[in-house]
Protein backbone atom coordinates (compact mmCIF):
# COMPACT_ATOMS: atom_id res chain seq x y z
CA UNK A 1 0.00 0.00 0.00
CA UNK A 2 1.41 3.82 -1.05
CA UNK A 3 0.81 6.66 0.11
CA UNK A 4 1.19 10.19 -0.64
CA UNK A 5 2.37 13.02 1.65
CA UNK A 6 0.55 16.07 2.49
CA UNK A 7 1.12 18.88 -0.16
CA UNK A 8 4.17 20.54 1.79
CA UNK A 9 6.36 17.37 2.12
CA UNK A 10 5.37 16.52 -1.40
CA UNK A 11 8.29 17.97 -2.80
CA UNK A 12 10.65 15.87 -0.17
CA UNK A 13 9.10 12.73 0.37
CA UNK A 14 8.21 10.52 -2.61
CA UNK A 15 5.63 8.45 -0.63
CA UNK A 16 4.90 5.84 2.41
CA UNK A 17 4.74 2.69 1.82
CA UNK A 18 3.47 -0.73 4.15
CA UNK A 19 4.93 -3.90 3.22
CA UNK A 20 4.26 -6.99 5.68
CA UNK A 21 6.15 -10.08 4.27
CA UNK A 22 3.51 -13.35 3.74
CA UNK A 23 6.55 -15.48 4.18
CA UNK A 24 10.16 -16.18 5.12
CA UNK A 25 13.04 -14.61 3.58
CA UNK A 26 16.86 -15.49 3.60
CA UNK A 27 19.19 -14.31 2.27
CA UNK A 28 17.09 -12.34 -0.66
CA UNK A 29 19.31 -9.50 -2.56
CA UNK A 30 17.57 -5.86 -3.01
CA UNK A 31 18.15 -3.33 -4.92
CA UNK A 32 19.57 0.43 -4.55
CA UNK A 33 16.84 2.56 -5.41
CA UNK A 34 18.30 5.97 -5.39
CA UNK A 35 16.31 7.24 -2.28
CA UNK A 36 17.19 6.93 1.23
CA UNK A 37 14.02 5.14 3.39
CA UNK A 38 13.55 5.99 7.06
CA UNK A 39 11.99 2.64 8.15
CA UNK A 40 9.86 2.24 11.55
CA UNK A 41 8.89 -1.24 12.28
CA UNK A 42 5.18 -1.22 13.23
CA UNK A 43 5.11 -4.91 14.24
CA UNK A 44 6.80 -7.95 16.55
CA UNK A 45 8.56 -9.05 13.47
CA UNK A 46 11.99 -8.90 12.38
CA UNK A 47 14.44 -8.22 9.92
CA UNK A 48 18.35 -8.35 8.87
CA UNK A 49 20.40 -6.69 6.63
CA UNK A 50 23.41 -7.57 5.14
CA UNK A 51 25.57 -4.76 3.44
CA UNK A 52 29.28 -5.46 2.47
CA UNK A 53 28.93 -8.78 4.39
CA UNK A 54 28.22 -7.31 7.74
CA UNK A 55 24.82 -8.08 9.23
CA UNK A 56 22.32 -5.67 11.14
CA UNK A 57 18.92 -6.45 12.62
CA UNK A 58 16.71 -3.61 11.67
CA UNK A 59 15.44 -1.65 14.74
CA UNK A 60 12.64 0.26 16.10
CA UNK A 61 13.54 3.03 13.52
CA UNK A 62 16.32 2.80 10.90
CA UNK A 63 17.57 5.17 8.42
CA UNK A 64 18.60 3.63 5.24
CA UNK A 65 21.06 5.37 3.39
CA UNK A 66 22.04 5.20 -0.44
CA UNK A 67 23.30 1.61 -1.45
CA UNK A 68 25.55 1.20 -3.65
CA UNK A 69 26.91 -2.48 -2.80
CA UNK A 70 25.47 -6.00 -3.00
CA UNK A 71 22.87 -6.13 -0.02
CA UNK A 72 20.95 -9.09 1.15
CA UNK A 73 17.92 -8.96 3.40
CA UNK A 74 16.64 -11.77 5.19
CA UNK A 75 13.05 -11.37 7.07
CA UNK A 76 10.35 -13.20 9.11
CA UNK A 77 7.22 -14.05 7.94
CA UNK A 78 4.73 -11.32 9.70
CA UNK A 79 6.85 -8.49 9.83
CA UNK A 80 5.04 -5.08 8.77
CA UNK A 81 7.31 -2.06 8.44
CA UNK A 82 6.01 1.58 7.32
CA UNK A 83 8.33 3.33 5.15
CA UNK A 84 9.14 6.95 3.95
CA UNK A 85 10.40 6.79 1.24
CA UNK A 86 12.76 10.34 0.99
CA UNK A 87 13.63 12.30 -2.25
CA UNK A 88 17.89 12.06 -2.92
CA UNK A 89 18.05 16.32 -3.19
CA UNK A 90 15.95 16.43 0.57
CA UNK A 91 17.70 13.72 2.84
CA UNK A 92 19.37 16.71 4.53
CA UNK A 93 16.25 18.55 5.27
CA UNK A 94 15.51 15.83 7.49
CA UNK A 95 18.78 14.87 9.30
CA UNK A 96 21.67 16.41 10.54
CA UNK A 97 24.65 14.25 10.26
CA UNK A 98 26.33 14.77 6.16
CA UNK A 99 24.01 12.53 4.14
CA UNK A 100 27.42 10.45 3.14
CA UNK A 101 27.19 8.85 6.75
CA UNK A 102 24.44 6.91 6.29
CA UNK A 103 25.70 5.71 2.67
CA UNK A 104 25.65 1.74 2.74
CA UNK A 105 24.43 1.50 6.30
CA UNK A 106 21.50 1.19 7.81
CA UNK A 107 21.54 3.49 10.72
CA UNK A 108 19.51 2.74 14.12
CA UNK A 109 18.15 6.24 14.87
CA UNK A 110 17.98 5.72 18.26
CA UNK A 111 22.06 6.06 17.98
CA UNK A 112 21.19 9.85 16.03
CA UNK A 113 18.99 10.93 18.87
CA UNK A 114 17.43 8.75 21.73
CA UNK A 115 14.77 10.49 23.02
CA UNK A 116 13.63 12.32 20.10
CA UNK A 117 13.09 9.17 18.33
CA UNK A 118 11.94 6.58 21.17
CA UNK A 119 9.20 8.96 21.71
CA UNK A 120 8.41 9.30 18.23
CA UNK A 121 8.36 5.42 17.64
CA UNK A 122 6.02 5.64 20.84
CA UNK A 123 3.42 7.66 19.66
CA UNK A 124 3.40 5.79 16.20
CA UNK A 125 2.91 2.60 17.85
CA UNK A 126 0.21 3.77 20.34
CA UNK A 127 -1.69 5.48 17.10
CA UNK A 128 -4.28 3.57 15.58
CA UNK A 129 -4.78 2.73 12.22
CA UNK A 130 -2.35 3.47 9.52
CA UNK A 131 -3.91 6.85 8.88
CA UNK A 132 -2.74 8.10 12.08
CA UNK A 133 0.27 6.95 12.58
CA UNK A 134 1.35 8.52 9.17
CA UNK A 135 -0.16 11.86 10.25
CA UNK A 136 2.29 11.39 13.34
CA UNK A 137 5.15 10.84 11.06
CA UNK A 138 4.55 13.72 9.22
CA UNK A 139 4.36 16.18 12.06
CA UNK A 140 7.46 14.85 12.77
CA UNK A 141 9.02 15.58 9.23
CA UNK A 142 7.74 19.02 9.20
CA UNK A 143 8.82 19.95 12.76
CA UNK A 144 12.29 18.56 11.29
CA UNK A 145 11.95 20.46 8.05
CA UNK A 146 11.19 23.86 9.62
CA UNK A 147 14.70 23.17 12.00
CA UNK A 148 16.41 22.73 9.15
CA UNK A 149 14.63 25.42 6.83
CA UNK A 150 18.47 27.54 6.35
CA UNK A 151 19.25 23.95 3.88
CA UNK A 152 16.70 24.64 1.39
CA UNK A 153 18.97 26.67 -0.83
CA UNK A 154 21.43 24.12 -1.14
CA UNK A 155 18.80 21.66 -1.45
CA UNK A 156 17.24 23.14 -4.28
CA UNK A 157 20.81 23.51 -5.98
CA UNK A 158 21.21 19.72 -5.54
CA UNK A 159 17.83 19.41 -6.99
CA UNK A 160 18.62 21.34 -10.21
CA UNK A 161 21.51 19.27 -10.81
CA UNK A 162 20.02 16.18 -10.09
CA UNK A 163 17.33 16.71 -12.81
CA UNK A 164 19.68 17.59 -14.89
CA UNK A 165 22.00 14.53 -14.01
CA UNK A 166 18.74 12.61 -14.64
CA UNK A 167 18.00 13.52 -18.24
CA UNK A 168 21.02 12.88 -19.40
CA UNK A 169 21.53 9.46 -16.90
CA UNK A 170 23.15 7.59 -19.36
CA UNK A 171 26.25 9.31 -19.05
CA UNK A 172 28.12 12.61 -16.51
CA UNK A 173 29.74 15.09 -17.84
CA UNK A 174 30.68 16.62 -14.80
CA UNK A 175 32.82 19.58 -16.49
CA UNK A 176 29.47 20.51 -18.34
CA UNK A 177 27.10 20.65 -15.42
CA UNK A 178 29.33 22.66 -13.99
CA UNK A 179 29.79 25.38 -16.36
CA UNK A 180 26.02 25.13 -17.31
CA UNK A 181 25.34 25.76 -13.02
CA UNK A 182 28.07 28.10 -12.81
CA UNK A 183 29.79 26.15 -9.90
CA UNK A 184 32.85 24.41 -9.53
CA UNK A 185 33.15 20.48 -9.61
CA UNK A 186 34.41 20.61 -6.53
CA UNK A 187 31.82 22.37 -5.13
CA UNK A 188 29.63 19.97 -6.87
CA UNK A 189 31.32 16.97 -5.40
CA UNK A 190 31.12 18.36 -1.97
CA UNK A 191 27.26 18.97 -2.18
CA UNK A 192 26.57 15.60 -3.38
CA UNK A 193 28.47 13.84 -0.58
CA UNK A 194 26.94 16.48 2.22
CA UNK A 195 23.36 16.50 0.81
CA UNK A 196 22.95 12.89 -0.89
CA UNK A 197 25.96 11.25 0.56
CA UNK A 198 27.54 9.94 -2.66
CA UNK A 199 29.35 11.76 -6.11
CA UNK A 200 27.57 12.94 -8.42
CA UNK A 201 28.88 9.75 -11.05
CA UNK A 202 28.16 7.16 -8.07
CA UNK A 203 24.31 8.89 -8.64
CA UNK A 204 24.28 8.67 -12.13
CA UNK A 205 25.47 5.12 -11.93
CA UNK A 206 22.38 4.74 -9.93
CA UNK A 207 19.86 5.96 -12.15
CA UNK A 208 21.38 3.98 -14.96
CA UNK A 209 21.41 0.72 -13.06
CA UNK A 210 17.53 1.71 -11.92
CA UNK A 211 16.54 2.33 -15.49
CA UNK A 212 18.06 -1.04 -16.60
CA UNK A 213 16.37 -3.00 -14.02
CA UNK A 214 12.80 -1.98 -15.01
CA UNK A 215 13.85 -3.23 -18.56
CA UNK A 216 15.32 -6.72 -16.79
CA UNK A 217 12.07 -6.81 -14.85
CA UNK A 218 9.30 -5.80 -17.02
CA UNK A 219 10.42 -6.50 -20.46
CA UNK A 220 11.50 -9.40 -22.64
CA UNK A 221 14.03 -7.13 -24.01
CA UNK A 222 17.52 -8.80 -24.63
CA UNK A 223 20.10 -7.85 -22.23
CA UNK A 224 22.39 -6.70 -24.75
CA UNK A 225 19.91 -4.19 -25.77
CA UNK A 226 18.86 -3.29 -22.77
CA UNK A 227 22.89 -2.31 -22.12
CA UNK A 228 22.51 -0.24 -25.11
CA UNK A 229 19.71 1.28 -24.26
CA UNK A 230 21.08 2.42 -20.74
CA UNK A 231 24.42 3.84 -22.28
CA UNK A 232 26.21 0.75 -20.84
CA UNK A 233 29.57 0.52 -23.51
CA UNK A 234 28.41 -3.38 -24.15
CA UNK A 235 26.61 -6.32 -22.46
CA UNK A 236 29.66 -7.54 -20.62
CA UNK A 237 30.12 -3.85 -18.80
CA UNK A 238 25.91 -3.92 -17.97
CA UNK A 239 26.48 -7.15 -16.50
CA UNK A 240 29.60 -6.16 -14.35
CA UNK A 241 27.85 -3.21 -13.11
CA UNK A 242 24.60 -5.31 -12.34
CA UNK A 243 26.62 -7.47 -10.41
CA UNK A 244 28.12 -4.17 -8.81
CA UNK A 245 25.13 -3.08 -7.14
CA UNK A 246 23.05 -6.92 -6.46
CA UNK A 247 25.77 -9.37 -6.48
CA UNK A 248 23.78 -11.44 -9.12
CA UNK A 249 23.71 -11.32 -12.89
CA UNK A 250 20.31 -8.97 -14.36
CA UNK A 251 19.17 -12.75 -15.78
CA UNK A 252 19.59 -14.21 -12.29
CA UNK A 253 17.52 -11.29 -11.49
CA UNK A 254 14.71 -11.84 -13.79
CA UNK A 255 14.90 -15.79 -13.23
CA UNK A 256 13.90 -14.48 -9.29
CA UNK A 257 11.09 -12.62 -10.90
CA UNK A 258 9.41 -15.00 -12.48
CA UNK A 259 10.14 -18.00 -9.87
CA UNK A 260 8.65 -15.48 -7.02
CA UNK A 261 6.22 -13.27 -8.50
CA UNK A 262 6.14 -9.42 -8.85
CA UNK A 263 4.54 -8.90 -5.42
CA UNK A 264 7.69 -10.63 -3.54
CA UNK A 265 9.84 -8.51 -6.46
CA UNK A 266 8.04 -5.45 -5.06
CA UNK A 267 8.51 -6.11 -1.52
CA UNK A 268 12.68 -7.19 -1.31
CA UNK A 269 13.00 -3.99 -3.77
CA UNK A 270 11.87 -1.59 -1.31
CA UNK A 271 14.35 -2.82 1.51
CA UNK A 272 14.67 -2.89 5.34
Amino acid sequence: MEILPSASLAPFIKSYTVVTIDKNLDNEVFYPSGYVDFIVNISEGSATTIINGKRKDTPSIELLGHLTLPTRLTVAQGTSVLIARIYPHASALFFSDPLSEFTNYATDMYDVALSENRELYDRIMEADGLANKITILETYFLQQLKKNETRLKKVSVVQALSQQIFLDSQSLDLPALARQSGLSERYIQKLYLSNIGISPAAFTSVLRFNKSLQLVLNTTQSLTEIAYDCGYYDQAHFIKEFRKFTDITPSASRNSLIKNGPDFQQAVNIGF
